[in-house]
């Protein structure tokens, strides 16, 4: 991996763990900054890259469990390691996101292949974040009326049946479908669905069938 495109932060207060930690990820060409407590990983200021978080369950300031859920929605995949180890530590650490739970001493092939998982994890949740900040800035260059031909296009309905429902001419309904494949930059009805689907459009119209 190119150490510009990831990074493995470690927050650990044993400096001997955090030395071992980093000089092992060193030899997966994973780049590595250490922190002694959690106010030190806080004051950090993070690179938008994919990241993985070793997080140490005991810590001088506050435990790893506490900065887990401080930084809930903010911090990268987790990956557990504690002298500490217990059943209802790693079951709450699991239950608030977190990737693995390793008690000291780990195995290193375990170990890898969580951060592997954790950056992996990490890239595809950004990966998507991006495409949705994109699919947004295409919606929001649509007009109202091309909103609500979206809505019913995508829940089904036929041009005609949209004309109807919106008391508008067919041929109106085909233009503004036309403009709103080219906004959305979509190449298929089945991929504006797709997209539509992402930005949580509500269908509320669906064809039914002639009788």
């Amino acid at each position: 991996m190119d150490p510009s495109d990831h990074i493995v932060f470690v927050v650990d207060d044993d400096a001997g763990i955090c030395e071992a930690l980093s000089q092992l990820l060193a030899s997966f060409d994973l780049h590595a900054v250490t922190f002694h407590s959690a106010a030190a990983y806080i004051a950090y200021p993070k690179p938008d890259v994919p990241a993985c978080l070793i997080l140490d369950v005991e810590l001088p300031d506050m435990s790893g469990l506490d900065l887990q859920r401080q930084t809930d929605g903010e911090a990268p995949p987790v990956v557990f390691i504690t002298g500490h180890g217990d059943v209802p530590r790693s079951v709450r650490a699991m239950k608030q996101g977190a990737l693995d739970f390793l008690t000291k001493p780990f195995d290193e092939t375990d170990l890898m292949r969580a951060v592997h998982a954790a950056l992996v994890k990490d890239r595809d949740t950004r990966a998507g974040g991006t495409q949705l900040t994109r699919l947004r800035a295409r919606l929001a260059m649509l007009t109202a009326r091309e909103r609500e031909v979206l809505a019913l296009v995508v829940s089904g309905l036929l041009n005609k049946q949209a004309a109807g429902e919106l008391g508008i001419s067919e041929i109106t309904v085909q233009i503004h479908r036309s403009k709103i494949m080219q906004k959305m930059e979509a190449d298929s009805l089945a991929e504006l669905v797709r997209m539509a689907g992402m930005l949580e459009i509500p269908m509320t119209h669906f064809r039914h069938a002639k009788r």
